[in-house]
């Protein structure tokens, strides 16, 4: 799980996802009903595109001409969709969509929706920019988009550097589909949504409700898609990891049922995907789950259901021991067991 899903204090925590998103390709097609204007028009110039789609690297100025003297439109954020119509010396022409929301339809509000703002025609220095023409530059987006992924983790990230990577790895997907590196990207730019939405939606009020169904559930869309795109797949495999989120408890607020109904659905994913890269985590957490029920059925007097959750645990620790013994869940596996063996509370203590 990335550090940048938590929220750091300087940037790069968590910002609602909310409006539609503007689709170049939508855009374009439209404007071939209306008229051309002037070559050095405003924004929202109408000239049709006949250039190759790309995205810059570092947030970059728009200006009216290829001069830094002219007025400055706007400025174009690393993995922005353009597309690049005109090449002078130094300097591009293009139509940039510079405040791309990147959400799903069922972000935005039923009611009082704000229109999605149209790309903007300008000039930029080429410097930045890479295209569907730049060479190797599916390698050069996916490191630039590493980069920031990276960055985002630090404890004082730059602000936006996850949004930046998330969409950096998009337009990795957008303009090199056949590159080896593509499906990674595919994946990539979809969990850092998903983690985005998940710590936000946990922070609220209604994200230490018991009951899931009581929160705001993480948008599975892209989850979904993942799933079909690569079925039977490490990709498929972590993204039925996520999806378990939308299940789990916010707190367990002392009842039984939740350790319950997780422990269940955490080894029913390791049954399921055996191969995942989160298939030991996953069985961690189920005998994690059983040691606490442990407790909490001897707390209850029910020694007979506490003895049974304690056998449990321990069946899964010999499992996780013989299907991932390098992993660091089977060590933290067999530390559990010993706690228990030598009757030392697992919970509703912050210290033994």
């Amino acid at each position: 799980m990335r550090n940048f899903l938590h929220p750091t204090p300087g940037g790069g925590g968590p910002a609602r996802l909310r409006g539609a998103v503007l689709s170049l390709d939508l855009f374009f097609a439209t404007l071939l009903s209306f008229p051309a204007r002037p070559a050095f028009a405003a924004p929202n110039s109408a000239r049709p595109p006949n250039g190759p789609k790309g995205t810059v690297l570092v947030t970059t100025n728009l200006y009216v001409a290829a001069d830094t003297t002219y007025s400055r439109l706007d400025e174009v954020a690393p993995g922005r969709e353009l597309i690049v119509m005109e090449r002078n010396g130094p300097w591009v022409r293009v139509f940039a969509n510079t405040d791309e929301q990147a959400s799903q339809a069922a972000d935005a509000p039923v009611f009082g929706s704000q229109a999605a703002s149209t790309p903007v025609s300008g000039w930029m220095q080429a410097g930045g920019v890479v295209s569907s023409e730049t060479p190797q530059g599916d390698m050069i987006l996916f490191g630039a988009a590493s980069s920031e992924e990276r960055a985002a983790a630090e404890p004082h990230s730059p602000h936006g550097a996850a949004q930046a990577a998330r969409l950096l790895y998009k337009r990795e997907a957008d303009l090199f589909p056949q590159s080896p590196l593509t499906p990674e990207a595919i994946w990539r730019s979809a969990d850092i949504r998903w983690q985005l939405q998940k710590a936000d939606v946990f922070s609220l009020p209604s994200g230490h409700e018991k009951d899931a169904y009581l929160r705001e559930t993480i948008d599975e869309n892209e989850m979904h898609r993942i799933e079909k795109q690569f079925p039977n797949s490490r990709y498929a495999d972590l993204a039925a990891w996520d999806l378990l989120d939308n299940k789990i408890c916010g707190d367990w607020q002392g009842s039984t049922e939740c350790p319950e109904k997780e422990s269940a659905m955490y080894s029913r994913y390791a049954e399921d995907h055996p191969n995942s890269p989160k298939a030991a985590e996953a069985l961690y957490d189920a005998e994690y789950r059983l040691a606490v029920l442990k407790d909490m059925y001897a707390g209850d007097g029910e020694e007979k259901r506490s003895a049974l959750a304690a056998q449990r645990a321990t069946d899964i620790a010999a499992n996780l021991e013989s299907k991932y013994p390098t992993s660091d869940y089977a060590a933290r596996g067999e530390a559990l067991i010993y706690k228990l063996q030598n009757s030392l509370p697992i919970y509703g203590i912050d210290r033994e």
